[in-house]
Parts: C-alpha cells; structure tokens; sequence
C-alpha cells in the first residue's frame, strides 16, 4: 500500500485541472456573494445558483460595469485550480461583467481587457506615418468595393504611390487566418512603407476577424505601420486599438496613409515662394556689402598712377646715376692704362733704352761692374750679351780743382 502526503495529493489535482483546456477558458454565470477586497485590491467572492457555488478571487479591478457587489448577478471569464495552501478549488477571474450582455460583446470586452493589460495599446509604441510613402500595402478582400475605394482615393490624393494587394477573406471561419498571412507578406514585400487592413461595415459577428486575438498580436508585431480602416465611424475592432493609426472608414484610411497633392503643391509654391524671397534678400545684402567695400577700398587704394611716376623717375634717375659712375669709372680705368703703359718697360725699351742685367737683375751703376765681366742688355726686340772692357765713372765724379775736365770716355762695353 502507498502512501501520499498530502502535498502530494494537492500538487497532483492542481495539475490536473490546469491541463484541462475546457477548465482553462471558462465563462462561468451566477450570483456574487461573501464579497472581500483586500488591502491589495484583490477579491475575494463566491459565484452561486440554486444548488451550488464556487469560490472566485479576482486578482485585479473590474475593467468594465459597475463595482461588484453581493448579490449581482454577473457573468466571470478564467480557469480553474486549486490553491494547495489550503485545499480549496477556486475559480480564478480574470474577467467580470454584469449579466445581459451578448457573449460576443463580453469576450470582446475580456480580450480588451487583456492586451491592454499587456500594453498591445499604449500610445506611446504606436509609429507615426510617413509623409511621403512610396509603396503602401492593403490586406482586404480583392473582390469588394473597399479596396477599389482604396485605390482611387490613393490615386487622386497622390498618384506617385504604389499599391500592393495581399489578398483575404476579411470575413468567415478563415478570415483571421487569412490577415494574420496578408500581415506577414505584407512585411516581407520589400519597400513597403504603410500597411492599411480594412473591411467594409457589418455586424459584430461579420467584423469578428478584426476582434481575433491573433490577428491583434500580428498587427502589434508588423514592423511597418499599419493603419486600421473597418466597417463605419461607429464600429471599433481590437485591431483599431492595437493599430498604429485608426481609421473610421477604409476611405479615410486611404487618405490618412497618404499626402494630398492639392495641399503639397500649395505648400511647395509657398516655400518657393518664401525661399525666392530669402535668397533675394540674401543677394541684396551682399550687393550691398560687396558695393561698401568697393567704396571702402576706393577710399584707401593709393593713388597707383602717382606712384608709378614716382618710380619711373626713380628709375630714370637711377639709370642715369648708374651711367655716369660707369663713365666715371671707364675713364679712371683708362687714365690708369695710361699710366701703366707709360710705366711699362717694354715701352721705355721702345724709346731706345736698353735694360743692363747680371744673373737676372738689373745693372744700375758703373760701381757695379768690374772689368771682363759679362752681362746681358736687354733691347725691346730681344738680348744680346757684352763684356766690360774699361771701369767707367759715375755722374758724381769730379774733376781735381785745376785740372781739366777730360774728355768724355769711350763705351765701356763692345
């Protein structure tokens, strides 16, 4: 025999009723009763009919209808467990709403309730539209008026725009299915810049595929804008809360998604306008700039003209001075060839003089030689040797007081 421990019995039924879907997913109808909110703002209550009654917390504040309160007949969405603390099966809430509305309505309102909780509809995530975009996708039914709609207001509002179709039924047991693909190949067409999902009107039960939970999870994750355009002004979708732009009408989707051209071309000529204002301005600020400096500089521009006069007569003074130092100095330069001619030896050898030499220096008094010696005479056509036959007298001889002047003596040399 085996024995469990209550923890174990506790672990084991939880278990199994969580992996019951049917006990998952549960609307359950009855009467609110032993209502407790705690501190923390949870509560604590018992739905109840005729015969039974089963225990509930909520462990956040009603999204919708009034404040519970005993004795209200409500309807509640949310699973079934056990809390092994203390062995109760209870009913755990996450959705409450008082009786009498359509089960469509109360799981729309439930899964409102849920993604928004989740944060599927913070304003804060949503993308701006481009200004100016240049392919623009549509998931709708390519047989319906909504996307005939769609591209002629696209055309007249901004012709450059490309329109790229991803067909689906947009209502029925696969129309969900069917966005979910259009979203994802959308995202995968390269060059897309907007994203438009739209319908026409219709019943809540028509427009359900927009409600669809995963329809609103793959418009949150589409990594291009998306603007929500279903059914009239007065119809709102889960996917008009999770879409990036909302839309009233497909029409008005299409002209959200685009620029108009009437109002780009006026814009265009006002900013033209204004630039060719600007740039005039600019141009006659700096003609006016550029004509003060000119003055600026005529005032202080030297007079160039003077100048160049003053320094052509410089130049023709300078020339001159240079000129007359020139003549100045060939003249000297030709006065001291004179002179240097008149000193020349070979000259004075021309006159008729002759140049007495001894082993090559110059023979200049009768003292200086002896008789026999052999010099050399130097003639301004060459040299010829001779020899010292007599000693001869010097001009300062004298003759003795009394005597005679002798006659004047021979040549000393032959």
């Amino acid at each position: 025999m085996q024995i469990y421990a209550v923890s174990d019995i506790t672990t084991y039924l939880r278990e199994l009723l969580e992996s019951d879907l049917h006990l998952a997913d549960l609307w359950v109808s009855g009467e609110v009763s032993n209502l407790v909110r705690s501190t923390a703002g949870h509560l604590y209550f018992t739905l109840k009919d005729e015969s039974s009654q089963l225990r509930c917390v909520f462990f956040r504040r009603p999204i919708m209808g009034e404040p519970l309160e005993n004795g209200q007949q409500v309807v509640a969405h949310g699973r079934i467990s056990l809390y092994e603390t203390r062995g109760d099966l209870q009913f755990y809430v996450d959705f409450v709403q008082p009786e009498g509305i359509g089960a469509l309505q109360m799981e729309l309102e439930r899964l409102k309730a849920q993604l928004q909780e989740e944060g599927l509809f913070e304003e804060a995530r949503k993308r701006p539209l481009p200004r100016f975009p240049r392919r623009i996708g549509v998931a709708t039914s390519p047989t319906g008026a909504v996307f005939h709609d769609i591209c002629q207001i696209l055309a007249r509002r901004w012709p450059l725009v490309e329109v790229v179709l991803a067909p689906t039924a947009v209502q029925g047991p696969e129309a969900a299915s069917g966005l979910i693909h259009a979203l994802v190949a959308l995202n995968d067409e390269p060059g897309v810049d907007v994203i438009i999902a739209a319908r026409g009107g219709g019943s809540v039960e028509e427009l359900w595929a927009f409600n669809a939970e995963a329809v609103a999870r793959a418009i949150y994750a589409s990594g291009v804008p998306v603007v929500s355009g279903v059914g009239h002004e007065t119809d709102y979708t889960i996917a008009d809360f999770v879409a990036d732009v909302r839309a009233p009408t497909p029409s008005a989707a299409a002209e959200l998604a685009v620029p108009d051209r009437m109002e780009v071309l006026v814009r265009l000529g006002v900013l033209a306008a204004t630039m060719a204002g600007e740039v005039k301005g600019l141009l006659d600020e700096g003609r006016a700039e550029v004509q003060a400096t000119v003055v600026r500089l005529e005032r202080t521009t030297p007079d160039l003209a003077g100048r160049r006069l003053r320094v052509d007569e410089l130049t023709r003074a300078g020339t001159s001075a240079i000129e007359s130092c020139l003549r100045s100095l060939r003249q000297g330069v030709q006065g001291f060839a004179l002179q240097l001619r008149s000193l020349d030896p070979q000259a004075t050898l021309g006159r008729g003089y002759a140049l007495v030499q001894r082993d090559g220096h110059a023979v200049t008094s009768v003292r200086e030689v002896t008789v026999g010696e052999r010099l050399g005479v130097r003639v301004s056509d060459g040299e010829f040797p001779v020899r010292v036959e007599t000693a001869g007298r010097g001009r300062r001889g004298r003759a003795r007081r009394g005597e005679r002047q002798r006659p004047q003596q021979a040549p000393l040399f032959r």
